[in-house]
């Protein structure tokens, strides 16, 4: 009830004025919500929502890299009704399998801010069950589709918490994910893991749509099981389209800190049917006394890249370059 008076007042709350100052901003009606704050540059464009304080579009040229279920569209969180599992560039904190339910943060309001030139804040209501407050900033570059995104997790409790940061973007279905392992003492005998059947982890999985090869684990379409965990330190992922964009991932990681979730992974890739592929980076357990906080940061990218025409053909080694050059920060 809290969470839903705050979002009356919020969205009740005329938008300030934006100045010369504030290049590249506005608002925008999007997917059925009014007032999304918009982000954008010649060819890049960026739409928040602030229910769940999601990504509804992040795009290059028109060409829009988000997974949005129609049947999703203009869905408000209200808690005397069912909760549905709301698409869009969504993220969370962990670990998944023992951190209290707390709907608040993934699926209630947002409060919305437009903070510099093609830059805005995402602030979530405080939630109780978590003892977290989340505040979510998105700066796009003047130019490229370059977009940081950065998850900060503030202690709002009396209490000692540990959470990790939880990317979990959904980007359109049917891609491949290709992902550098590096040189490390993997922790899975197969340089990856699935989830299932069931509460199953499977470190000896075999399924024809994934695959290591010359360094790079791949996930050349949907696989039997939909989720599939990674141990790796490069700390960059790249997911091909068929809309012929690649989607990048950089971020930190930490290979003596602790990772809390179940198996310790670092990236996850979930698969929706052929619907949608959700790009999960993980971060490190965070223990954070009262009134601490703690920041990671996701990079993204949207470079052009055209599709495979063979799925088991990718080059891996033209992928890679894409990626390095596609992705400095000039």
């Amino acid at each position: 009830m809290i969470a839903l008076i705050v979002a009356v007042i919020w969205f009740s709350t005329p938008r300030p004025a934006l100045g010369e100052d504030m290049p590249g901003t506005g608002y925008i009606d999007f997917f059925g919500y009014a007032n999304c704050v918009l982000l954008e540059n010649e060819h890049a464009r960026v739409i928040l929502g602030e229910h769940g304080g999601r990504v509804l579009e992040y795009s290059w040229k028109g060409n829009n890299s988000i997974y949005l279920d129609p049947d999703h569209e203009g869905w408000i969180y209200d808690p005397e009704k069912p909760v549905i599992d709301p698409s869009g560039g969504r993220s969370d904190i962990g670990p998944e399998m023992v951190i209290p339910a707390h709907v608040d943060l993934w699926a209630g309001p947002w409060k919305a801010e437009i903070i510099g030139p093609r830059a805005a804040r995402l602030t979530s209501v405080d939630d109780q069950a978590t003892g977290t407050r989340l505040v979510r900033e998105f700066r796009l570059d003047e130019s490229s589709s370059h977009l940081a995104f950065t998850q900060t997790i503030h202690n709002i409790s009396d209490a000692q918490t540990e959470w990790c940061h939880w990317g979990r973007t959904f980007a359109l279905g049917r891609g491949i994910c290709v992902i550098p392992l590096g040189d490390h003492l993997n922790r899975f005998p197969e340089k990856y893991l699935v989830y299932g059947p069931g509460p199953v982890m499977n470190y000896r999985p075999e399924d024809p749509n994934i695959r290591v090869r010359d360094g790079y684990l791949e996930i050349i379409d949907t696989p039997i099981e939909p989720m599939v965990a990674v141990d790796s330190y490069v700390g960059w992922f790249s997911y091909l389209m068929t809309n012929d964009l690649m989607f990048v991932k950089r971020f930190p990681t930490y290979p003596d800190r602790m990772y809390n979730d179940m198996a310790g992974f670092t990236i996850v890739m979930w698969y929706f049917k052929d619907l949608l592929c959700e790009l999960e980076p993980i971060g490190p357990k965070e223990r954070l006394a009262p009134g601490q906080s703690a920041a990671f940061t996701e990079d993204w990218w949207l470079l052009p890249y055209a599709f495979p025409q063979t799925r088991t053909n990718v080059d891996l080694e033209a992928v890679a370059a894409v990626v390095s050059d596609g992705t400095l920060v000039r």
